[in-house]
């Protein structure tokens, strides 16, 4: 790959194709793990494309001029472009197109909900299933993998300036990819045990390998990126350090605080937050934290209380633990439901109950407290709430039980309130997301600036990957208006400080 700084090359005209032939290929989507298999293991659930398949379904494309696909993708990724390469049989020449807008495609491949993205805007889609967009994508940067790995990136002379970047997930990984790409020295600080954020420790295997986080890693370090984990940022170093060590620092800590339900009996041994279920389902002892290595034992009968990706994946978790009832209760019906279609699909198939419309109002206990099931009241749908959706409303007098041994509670995710202590001077907003210029994901601190769930709450990989572009542009740009002085005192800035606030 060329250095960032040269003009990119031009582009080859792609000749006009039969587009009415095109609509006449059947579609083809990769095969998958039976579900009476699948919950026996953490594997992932599809398997890739075969190559040859994989070409034909590329064909589908109609190559659209206008691409809505390209339009609909957060980071506008050039589909049509790395289709044509891939209908060809030029699978390297694809995965590279992807990654000249996404640093995560194997990642967003699997993960982005291509539903209401890309594939949700396929002209292909009005009539027949639209091209499976997200699975050549993943087919495409796993073939690259496999067969030579990425090209090989020239980096320009050190710039001498350093950025710290607080979390290791998308939007972290985003930031340091693109900044040492401009020669800076970049440093992420990430609080885990290992590196990656949501990526290893907030998404199952089954939907996400753990082989691929750690390729990302790898690739990284390669370019020069320093990854220091087991930091603390407030704790194991100090904000004050940070700031006086580097010229600027990016804050992508994510938003893994947990909401709470607020009734009788929640603290009860047995009532776990999603995020302490997944890791402890999905990752080994080692790679947690002491306090959270405590094995989640063997619950028959498990309930999860939520609506949107992040409690399918502790339902399906939950069955590949070995749980033989598990029951998701939501408050409203699957027509209101945020999340993946698909992942709602995949947890029906695997024996998950869904009691929608129902609405939890104390957990039980038994005579030694530990949870014995959870008290619930059948909902009605009333007028629509600020979001836009139905506003559920309790029916009187239908409270029903569902027994249970573990509750896991999925309902939603702030930022740790923790960084209002830890830099006071940060303006957030009332759920403690942190409060940025949309353009330069710069906050109310000169040389601060953030992005991806800390930002906008809980949000999806590939938009904290724009956050990510859009911030790692406006950074290049503002140190370039710094100059560090050699004895560490206090910098000055040279030229336009606009970029200051």
């Amino acid at each position: 790959m060329a250095d960032p700084t040269d003009a990119p090359e031009p582009k080859p005209q792609r000749p006009q194709v039969d587009r009415k032939a095109r609509f006449q290929i059947p579609p083809y989507r990769p095969s998958k793990q039976p579900p009476d298999e699948r919950i026996k293991n953490f594997d992932e659930v599809y398997h890739l494309f075969a190559g040859d398949i994989a070409r034909i379904e590329a064909e589908r494309c109609i190559q659209c001029p206008a691409a809505p696909c390209q339009k609909a993708c957060p980071v506008h990724n050039d589909i049509p472009g790395a289709l044509w390469l891939l209908e060809q049989g030029d699978f390297n020449g694809a995965a590279n197109i992807f990654r000249e807008t996404s640093e995560l495609p194997e990642m967003c491949g699997r993960l982005c909900p291509q539903e209401r993205l890309c594939e949700g805007h396929c002209v292909v889609g009005k009539n027949a299933l639209p091209v499976a967009i997200g699975k050549l994508e993943t087919f495409t940067t796993e073939w690259q993998h496999a067969n030579g790995g990425l090209p090989v990136i020239t980096l320009p002379a050190s710039s001498g300036k350093h950025v710290a970047v607080i979390g290791s997930g998308p939007a972290g990984i985003g930031v340091a990819e693109r900044l040492v790409k401009h020669g800076h020295h970049v440093v992420i600080f990430e609080a885990w045990p290992k590196p990656g954020g949501i990526l290893r420790y907030g998404i199952p295997n089954f939907k996400q390998n753990k082989a691929a986080v750690d390729r990302k890693f790898e690739e990284l370090a390669a370019l020069g990126v320093e990854v220091r984990c087991g930091v603390r940022v407030g704790d194991h170093i100090s904000w004050e350090q940070v700031r006086r060590e580097f010229d600027a620092v990016f804050v992508g800590v994510g938003a893994s605080e947990g909401s709470r339900l607020n009734i009788p009996n929640e603290d009860a041994p047995g009532v776990i937050s999603a995020t302490d279920f997944l890791v402890r389902a999905n990752l080994p002892p080692k790679d947690l934290p002491k306090e959270m290595r405590e094995p989640l034992g063997a619950p028959r009968r498990v309930v999860v209380i939520g609506g949107g990706d992040t409690s399918m994946d502790c339902v399906r978790s939950a069955r590949r633990l070995g749980a033989e009832e598990v029951t998701l209760v939501y408050r409203r019906t699957e027509a209101e439901m945020q999340g993946r279609v698909e992942e709602r699909t995949h947890a029906q198939e695997e024996g998950v109950r869904f009691e929608y419309l129902a609405s939890p109002v104390e957990v039980l206990v038994d005579g030694e407290g530990a949870v014995a099931g959870l008290r619930c009241v059948r909902m009605r749908l009333g007028e629509p709430d600020d979001t836009g959706r139905a506003r559920p409303e309790p029916v009187p007098g239908s409270e029903f039980e569902i027994p249970a041994e573990m509750l896991v509670l999925a309902i939603g995710y702030n930022v740790d309130p923790e960084w209002g202590e830890i830099v006071p001077a940060l303006t957030r907003d009332r759920w403690d997301r942190l409060v940025v210029d949309p353009d330069t994901m710069q906050t109310n601190l000169p040389g601060v600036f953030a992005g991806g769930d800390d930002v906008n709450g809980a949000d999806l990989v590939v938009t904290a990957l724009a956050d990510a572009h859009r911030a790692a542009d406006a950074i290049e740009a503002y140190l370039r208006t710094v100059i560090r002085q050699p004895d560490g005192e206090p910098r000055k800035l040279i030229g336009d400080s606009s970029l200051l606030g």
